[in-house]
């Protein structure tokens, strides 16, 4: 493991950061143009290892994906087109990626294909079964181990059942993987979700030629009705930048002070945004500008400026559209004047690591006070004042943990140490570098300024 270590900063950060491309949708285009017909260019995708497990599983399936020679170049995949899936000849490795996963479970079990997938230690101690419930109920066969966990093999059907089934939890994961096996049936499916979650599976199926609704009901919740069979045609595919890694440099200009930073060409997809409206309400100088549509998602270039934040309840409601980022809140809400509530967090529990824990103890470690209950945590942030700081993180094989509290060591009293910084790969690769040309100070242990 590679430790480390963010040094507390005494000028602000500025200038333009590049955030990589929207794993959400790197993951989504891969899929998409391999079981379109004809080639899809993919540019601006994110080239972190959560995505390369996913481009290798689908070329072990058949699929035939062209990599550029350098970093930033355009991506071909050519397609197999609907039902041109082949089984695998050996054992699918997923790394961490919990999205492939679930995904592939729904795309392999619309065809007569068995695959098994595997991953790391962390993800194989997250929960499948909530995937394999409605799957099976489609006609696919899912032997899982211990509870429904990886290792777990997907053996898809030659006919599949349509579905009418509704989410127990807003998960955009199941959902997801409910539409990639619907495309397979015959007639229609519907997925009704509780509240709307990301629609990146929607918005870029319908862009690839597929025939998917919406439609939000009067008591909130969201029906996606998908029809079977569709003829999906290969497109080009401009990738925008993830609004999720974008937050941790926001709060990082936010915290800093004097700090004035520009993140351009982000996602702002409605149901990603979830986090930035929650900064703006606790008075958080941040604009999207130059507002457009890339390949049918929205984008916009994010200003952040240094600002005084206060402490509010965050709508428990906002929590689908924001779920990766309550790491990075947390770390926002330490220099807020009052208490930062969160609830409704259950689903922080079965993420890469119990994030909801790993929030909790890394705050108390830095000297911010935090209370956590099962679904909930309280922040009392410092009226402007600094952390402690000067402890060592253990980031339990999760990304967002190891940045957000990389950020936090850049307006601390003393250095923070994170223990394994090479799990940031999975979505982030160049993110120390990047930092410390907009003026942060992460070095490894040891190294001089």
């Amino acid at each position: 493991m590679t430790a480390l270590v963010s040094h507390p900063l005494s000028a602000p950060l500025s200038g333009t950061l590049r955030v990589p491309g929207d794993k959400s949708i790197s993951h989504r285009a891969l899929m998409f143009g391999a079981l379109a017909a004809g080639v899809t260019e993919i540019t601006g995708i994110l080239e972190g290892e959560d995505v390369i497990h996913t481009a290798e599983a689908l070329e072990a399936m058949g699929a035939q994906i062209a990599r550029p020679a350098e970093a930033g170049g355009v991506w071909h995949v050519t397609g197999v087109g609907l039902g041109g899936l082949k089984t695998p000849a050996k054992d699918i490795y997923l790394g961490n990626s919990g999205t492939s996963t679930r995904l592939l479970m729904g795309l392999v079990g619309g065809y007569p294909v068995r695959a098994t997938f595997t991953g790391d230690a962390s993800l194989s101690k997250r929960p499948m079964a909530r995937v394999s419930k409605p799957l099976e109920q489609m006609g696919v066969k899912i032997t899982a181990t211990d509870g429904g966990k990886l290792p777990l093999t997907v053996e898809g059907a030659e006919t599949l059942r349509e579905i009418s089934y509704t989410l127990p939890v807003a998960s955009a994961q199941v959902k997801s993987a409910v539409i990639l096996a619907a495309l397979a049936c015959e007639g229609e499916s519907t997925v009704t979700e509780p509240e709307p979650t990301r629609d990146h599976s929607e918005r870029m199926l319908r862009f690839f030629g597929a025939n998917i609704k919406s439609e939000k009901k009067p008591d909130g919740s969201n029906v996606v009705t998908v029809k079977g069979k569709p003829v999906l045609t290969g497109k080009p595919v401009m990738v925008p930048a993830d609004p999720s890694s974008a937050a941790f440099a926001a709060v990082a200009a936010l915290i800093v002070p004097g700090s004035d930073v520009l993140l351009p060409q982000v996602s702002i997809n409605p149901l990603r945004t979830g986090l930035y409206a929650t900064l703006r309400d606790m008075g958080a100088d941040i604009t999207f500008e130059n507002e457009r549509e890339l390949s049918g998602e929205p984008v916009a270039d994010i200003r952040v400026r240094h600002s005084r934040l206060k402490g509010i309840k965050v709508p428990e409601a906002r929590v689908p559209s924001m779920i990766d980022e309550f790491p990075i809140l947390g770390v926002a809400a330490s220099f807020a004047e009052g208490t930062t509530y969160m609830s409704g967090l259950e689903e922080l529990r079965v993420k890469e690591s119990d994030r909801l824990a790993a929030i909790h103890r890394g705050l108390t470690a830095a000297g911010v006070t935090a209370r956590m209950g099962e679904s909930t945590l309280e922040v009392d942030g410092l009226h402007g004042a600094k952390p402690q700081g000067g402890c060592t993180i253990e980031t339990h094989l999760d990304h967002r943990i190891a940045m957000s509290f990389l950020v936090l060591g850049m307006a601390s009293l003393a250095p923070i140490e994170i223990d394994d910084a090479d799990t940031i790969n999975t979505s982030f690769p160049a993110f120390a570098t990047l930092m410390n040309a907009l003026g942060a100070d992460i070095r490894s242990i040891g190294e001089t300024a």
